[in-house]
């Protein structure tokens, strides 16, 4: 059902952005509104991973780091039988992470420096996993078509001003609620596609990774750290703060409309829940498993059964 009413928002978007168009310029304003549309996308689904990770200041991973990330992507695309993405890092200090890219042979993960600081290797194999379920099931693409939409949406309704047929159409009153109300209408549907897509990729990285309380546990550290550090290229960059694990930009304590991520207290609920039903422990998240070597992520020894 996840996937219905995410093809139903996709739809909603597209007819959202020919309404404004339309409001803008009539019959031949929809047209014009569907041709940019098509332009604009064309563009991204060629750039997307370039692109969000410019915005970042994402640079390739060393194959020697510390954490092992090569080795752990890799063991883990393998487990869920998927190409194995680019690994990227971002010198910020807010824990944090996301995936982007085109489709699978064409993707990238990043992860933060302060991620790699906060979390041990169990917990980022969770967060690794999370990204990497993402990529499997075309999220990448999709979030990045849809938050072209609502920034393609936000500029129409601007221009609106600037079009004399379309504001005697309206009236003064219609034009200014347009301004407002088919952006926010726009960062709605955004917001809610990723919010599905969430509590699935949830799902899909702990059965990768084997293990739903290592996500569990990595998605509250996540959100004490996001709350109280500043991610400065995510400010300067709103429109891509649905591609990360957690909302880079604020902490939301509950769901609403107005959340690009699900209540981080639902999402860990629903992974305590998935590892009650394997028989899991509530010490899984927290302590390395059977033939594993121990490890402390501050002083660089591995550790972990993909060290």
């Amino acid at each position: 059902m996840g996937y219905v009413k995410t093809a139903m928002l996709m739809a909603a978007m597209t007819a959202l952005f020919m309404g404004v168009g339309y409001l803008i310029g009539g019959s031949g304003g929809a047209v014009i509104a569907l041709v940019f549309a098509a332009a604009m996308n064309a563009f991204t689904w060629w750039n997307s991973d370039r692109m969000v990770l410019r915005m970042h200041n994402a640079q390739p991973a060393p194959p020697g780091d510390r954490m092992g990330l090569h080795a752990l992507t890799a063991e883990l695309a393998r487990k869920a039988n998927m190409p194995t993405p680019k690994v990227y890092l971002i010198d910020t200090p807010q824990p944090n992470a996301f995936a982007t890219g085109r489709n699978p042979a064409n993707a990238a993960v990043a992860v933060t420096s302060g991620l790699l600081r906060s979390l041990t290797r169990e917990e980022l194999a969770g967060v690794i996993a999370h990204e990497l379920a993402h990529i499997r099931n075309h999220d990448t693409a999709i979030m990045t078509v849809t938050a072209t939409f609502a920034g393609a949406i936000s500029m129409l309704a601007n221009f609106a001003l600037f079009f004399g047929e379309s504001r005697e159409r309206l009236g003064l009153i219609g034009t200014l609620l347009m301004m407002f109300l088919a952006p926010m209408a726009a960062a709605l549907v955004q917001m809610a596609i990723s919010r599905t897509r969430e509590y699935a990729a949830d799902k899909a990285g702990a059965e990768i990774c084997g293990q739903p309380l290592w996500l569990a546990s990595a998605l509250d550290k996540i959100a004490i750290g996001a709350a109280r550090i500043d991610n400065h290229a995510a400010e300067r960059n709103p429109a891509t703060a649905h591609m990360f694990i957690i909302n880079p930009l604020h902490a939301h304590k509950h769901d609403n409309l107005f959340a690009t991520h699900p209540a981080t207290e639902n999402r860990v609920a629903a992974l305590r829940a998935m590892a009650a039903q394997r028989g899991q422990s509530s010490g899984v998240a927290s302590r390395p498993t059977s033939g594993s070597r121990t490890t402390n992520p501050r002083n660089g020894r591995r550790a972990g059964p993909w060290a």
